[in-house]
């Protein structure tokens, strides 16, 4: 076959590849609308790859259809079809504000508006950014969470079949949530809604493992950009379902959601304490056993830090027989912060809960062992630190023990006076 010279002026600029769907955004640069839109929305750039602009993302018109340099590459198209060039079909009209409403107003009328979300689902679950953004900005969210909502109040005085079709839709409201990658001011919409947040509790009640991670994927987003009142509120329910997730592995992607989630809302005193008490110390510790992931492993860490914050949590830690023991194991074998974490830990427990036999459990079980190696290899300056303070703490208790070596024993600092 002959080999075709493409005019430069029906490339993409981003991709080099010839435009399919020639766009014009506010720069007055022209570009293929999947290349930019991918550009814009997918990686979350604000600026014009070639003038280096910025680009208001949020304007209904950041992209204009070129309709005229369309035409002319179809032409181009239709000229060279002899040297195998095929002609590029004549784009379908963008996802446009009027359509979503019109679907909107439509879902509203009598019976069950499948065929609404199943196009809202094409859309969410589409490269599309701008059509995203689109439905969005049309109202899509109240209607969505309202599903949700309308699900979660359903009386158990209905018919079963109405319950497992409403139910079917909040599912696929979720469905949709999660994949419009909702703007912040989309989820503050959803947090401002206290029912929504009680309504996706009630969906991790009972909901299938995809609805599941559909909704702690929400709140996890939800959450990163609530003010600090919204969050200090929590009722118990919620840290319960969410240690509930990390319990069941409904999935990797859900697991990592929900440990960032507390993370998030366990500064707070009260929200430690509720997170304790729904057995957060029992859940992690337990993940900690199954030797996760290293990025997991230092969530897990994190996480039980904070709860040893507490002395609610420094007791249910030291309760759970495996508990001081799996966080010594992961110092000097996961990371350096992981292994900064697993000694601030140990150090909230030599601190504030060192009981006779706290600092006798700390020497039989390798404890004393595995902070005197910190001392003396390459394990990080903040590591280092707080293992001398352990030591020094509590040095005269463990020095003379024959469970320690004697090389390591002198890694102990003196005890102050």
């Amino acid at each position: 076959m002959e080999e075709v010279q493409v005019p430069p002026f029906f490339l993409c600029p981003i991709s080099l590849e010839m435009m399919r769907d020639p766009v014009t955004i506010s720069t007055g640069i022209t570009y293929d609308r999947d290349s930019i839109e991918t550009w814009l929305f997918s990686t979350n750039n604000a600026t014009c790859p070639v003038t280096k602009l910025p680009v208001p993302t949020d304007s209904e018109d950041l992209i204009t259809p070129n309709h005229t340099l369309r035409r002319l590459i179809q032409s181009w198209c239709t000229l060279n079809a002899s040297k195998g060039v095929e002609r590029i079909p004549t784009p379908k009209p963008p996802v446009s504000r009027p359509y979503v409403q019109k679907l909107l107003s439509d879902a509203l009328s009598p019976g069950i508006p499948n065929q609404c979300l199943k196009r809202l689902r094409s859309i969410a679950t589409s490269r599309n950014g701008a059509a995203k953004r689109c439905v969005e900005s049309a109202g899509a969210v109240s209607f969505l969470a309202s599903l949700v909502n309308s699900e979660c109040s359903t009386s158990a005085f209905e018919e079963p079949g109405e319950v497992l079709g409403t139910k079917a839709l909040a599912d696929d409201a979720l469905c949709i949530l999660h994949n419009l990658q909702l703007t912040d001011a989309g989820l503050r919409q959803l947090v401002r809604s206290g029912q929504f947040v009680d309504s996706l509790v009630h969906v991790m009640q009972r909901a299938s493992y995809d609805a599941r991670a559909y909704a702690v994927l929400l709140l996890k987003s939800m959450f990163q950009v609530a003010e600090p009142m919204e969050m200090i509120a929590l009722r118990a329910g919620f840290f319960h379902e969410i240690i509930q997730v990390l319990h069941d592995g409904v999935s990797l992607q859900a697991t990592k959601a929900a440990l960032k989630l507390l993370i998030h809302v366990c500064p707070w005193g009260r929200n430690r304490v509720k997170a304790v008490e729904a057995g957060a110390v029992s859940a992690l510790v337990e993940m900690l056993l199954e030797s996760p992931e290293k990025r997991i492993c230092e969530l897990v860490l994190m996480l039980l830090e904070m709860s040893c914050q507490c002395a609610e949590g420094r007791a249910e830690l030291l309760r759970h027989s495996a508990g001081m023991a799996v966080v010594s194991k992961k110092i000097l074998r996961v990371s350096q912060t992981a292994s900064e974490q697993a000694v601030r830990i140990l150090l909230l427990l030599a601190r504030f809960s060192a009981t006779p036999a706290v600092i006798q459990d700390m020497l039989e079980i390798g404890v004393v062992m595995k902070l005197c190696l910190v001392l003396q290899v390459e394990s990080g300056k903040k590591a280092k630190e707080k293992a001398i303070e352990i030591l020094r703490l509590h040095g005269r208790a463990w020095r003379k023990s024959p469970c320690i070596p004697a090389n390591l024993a002198t890694s102990i600092p003196p005890s102050p006076r």
